[in-house]
């Protein structure tokens, strides 16, 4: 019997961080990373609604490869998951960060926010495409001054548990040096299979 390695399934990463601690790059290394001739969709939840946020999102464009297949959708992430994975195998989705404070600014309680994110979840172990995604970790930062900023707080962090606990491999960045916190990434085994029929 040959023993040789079977490709792997689609996973799921969860990369979390601070700011400018180089999340969005190290999503884009791991997708780049991934096999030759891969389809790639790229999921951007930013709303350019100041200069400075603007900016930003053209310095993200800028870094993305060229042939990166990109939908921009603030608030209906899981339909737009949904879509891209009939085009592409991997999905790249920046950022929950920004999703998250568009729902709240957008007047959806946090429940409502919450009961979305079990639908991601619920998406990436359906592994209908490997997918990357990133969000902030926002849980060691100062307590926020305003009612508006703590909810956030709250809500983001609920938001992070319940994705890292559907995520394959959860990685944390500090000062752009990757952590791996959990790696539990499925591969097909050949003793997996069902026997042969005689």
């Amino acid at each position: 019997m040959s023993t040789s390695r079977q490709p792997e399934l689609h996973r799921s990463d969860l990369i979390l961080g601070g700011v400018r601690s180089g999340k969005s790059h190290h999503a884009i290394l791991l997708a780049t990373a991934s096999p030759s001739g891969r389809r790639t969709g790229f999921l951007a939840t930013a709303r350019a609604d100041d200069r400075d946020m603007a900016r930003r999102i053209a310095r993200h464009q800028a870094d993305r490869p060229k042939g990166w297949c990109t939908v921009e959708e603030p608030y209906e992430i899981v339909e737009a998951c949904r879509r891209l994975t009939d085009r592409v195998d991997l999905i790249v989705l920046d950022c929950l960060t920004l999703w998250v404070s568009n729902l709240l600014l957008r007047g959806d309680l946090p429940d409502e926010v919450l009961a979305a994110t079990d639908a991601l979840a619920k998406l990436v172990g359906e592994r209908r495409a490997s997918i990357i995604i990133v969000s902030n970790e926002v849980g060691s930062g100062v307590h926020p001054p305003t009612e508006i900023g703590v909810r956030f707080q709250d809500t983001l962090g609920g938001v992070n548990q319940r994705l890292a606990a559907a995520a394959d491999r959860v990685t944390l960045m500090v000062a752009g040096i990757p952590m791996l916190i959990k790696d539990s990434v499925p591969r097909i085994s050949l003793d997996a299979r069902p026997p042969e029929s005689p």
